[in-house]
């Protein structure tokens, strides 16, 4: 009993630490931003993204988890030494957001308590520091990470209620938008990227293979954990989408401030519910914050242990190492936003690498085993994926390099 309630826990802390990297700042930004611009048609957003990142997110979950490897040893086991480009990736991007997600921990300590930014920054470094300082630091990230994802949902659900927003448009909108689905298209792909894009959709599967949850007997288990996680993180993107919509439908002028927000989240916020509203929000985004900086730290550090035995045995260190670096450079240079805007590009290129090395494999009896079989349906659809956000990861990544340049 104790054996099967502590691997239901890891399963649940799998999820949330997959859900709770994804919800980030820029999570909350882009969901805010999306939701002013749209209005209730970003429900249909949602949903699309949604059924695009589960597809994602199962089958390289199946294929990690199923085999017991973590993506950078499945991808040398297809194609030698590719595993060490999609690590250096990872690494890349997990770095450049952890830098912003301690941005974003400075700037919900200042929403919510009025903490100079500076000393926000510190704060936030030290809180998720205080994680991996622990002998049991995955027992501890799994039960903070639970926590803090159950925090976002419960306050951003009375900010719901607060501000009633006209749920009946919005569901209708979620399957049949008022806007046109071409004018969506750009807000689908940010968001798949922002779900399962880089580091997050391995931080989940890399804490099951670490936990040892692993194998074809676990499969049930692997693919219920995985559909959580992306389960956890559209509540949280939901909410915050009717909590905003409340705000943009009954409160004048609503659209012309988020537009010219630099943080509309926190501003929808306080535009529906006050000064209360506005802690809300510090708070919301404080979790966000450092679950992020947890999320991205432990999974980037994940894709480089296995490279070397020293840095397996000094996995802890060598992660709080990661968060100083992060912390480091926000207190060296301030708002990173052109790192940010290149780190999303190349965000962008991961996932269609990522998740056609797993399709590959899948096929691959050396690297899965004789027995195993991989549904034929969620492959198709994974290479329907693939192929939407390859080309879609391309073209973002020539714009937004040209307009660094």
């Amino acid at each position: 009993m104790n054996d099967k309630k502590k691997k239901g826990g890891v399963l649940l802390g799998a999820a949330f630490l997959m859900a709770t990297s994804a919800i980030g700042p820029g999570f909350l930004t882009q969901t805010a931003q999306f939701t002013s611009t749209h209005q209730a048609s970003f429900g249909f957003v949602i949903l699309v993204s949604i059924i695009l990142s589960a597809i994602a997110q199962v089958n390289i979950w199946r294929v990690l988890c199923t085999t017991g490897l973590r993506g950078q040893d499945v991808a040398n086991k297809v194609l030698p030494g590719i595993g060490y480009l999609v690590a250096f990736m990872i690494v890349l991007g997990g770095l450049v957001f952890n830098i912003g997600n301690v941005g974003g921990g400075a700037l919900g300590f200042n929403t919510l308590l009025g903490i100079p930014t500076e000393v926000g920054y510190v704060l936030a470094g030290a809180a998720a520091i205080l994680v991996f300082v622990s002998k049991n630091a995955g027992g501890v990230m799994d039960t903070l990470t639970k926590i803090l994802g159950g925090i976002m949902i419960v306050v951003i659900f009375i900010v719901i209620i607060l501000v009633k927003p006209p749920v009946g448009s919005a569901l209708k909108n979620t399957f049949v938008p008022d806007a046109p689905v071409s004018d969506l298209v750009p807000a689908i792909i940010t968001l798949l990227g922002g779900t399962v894009g880089g580091y997050i959709t391995f931080a989940g599967a890399h804490r099951l293979i670490d936990a040892g949850v692993t194998g074809e007997e676990n499969l049930k288990e692997i693919n219920k954990s995985s559909v959580m996680g992306i389960g956890i993180a559209t509540i949280v993107r939901v909410f915050l989408f009717l909590a905003v919509l409340g705000v943009v439908v009954n409160v004048s002028g609503a659209v012309e401030k988020l537009a010219e927000s630099k943080n509309p989240a926190a501003d929808a916020f306080l535009l529906g519910a006050g000064q209360i509203g506005n802690r809300f929000a510090g708070l919301v985004l404080l979790c966000a914050a450092i679950t992020s900086i947890i999320g991205a730290a432990y999974t980037s550090v994940s894709f480089l242990k296995t490279f070397h035995p020293a840095i397996a045995k000094n996995e802890n260190w060598i992660t709080i190492g990661f968060i100083v670096v992060s912390t480091l450079i926000m207190l060296r240079i301030g708002e990173p936003a052109t790192l940010l805007v290149l780190a999303g590009a190349v965000n962008g290129l991961i996932l269609p690498i990522s998740l056609g090395i797993c399709l590959i494999a899948s096929k691959k009896k050396s690297i899965m085993g004789e027995k195993y079989h991989h549904p034929t349906w969620l492959l198709v659809l994974g290479i329907i994926v693939v192929i939407i956000s390859a080309y879609l990861g391309i073209t973002t990544f020539v714009s937004k390099l040209g307009s660094l340049l």
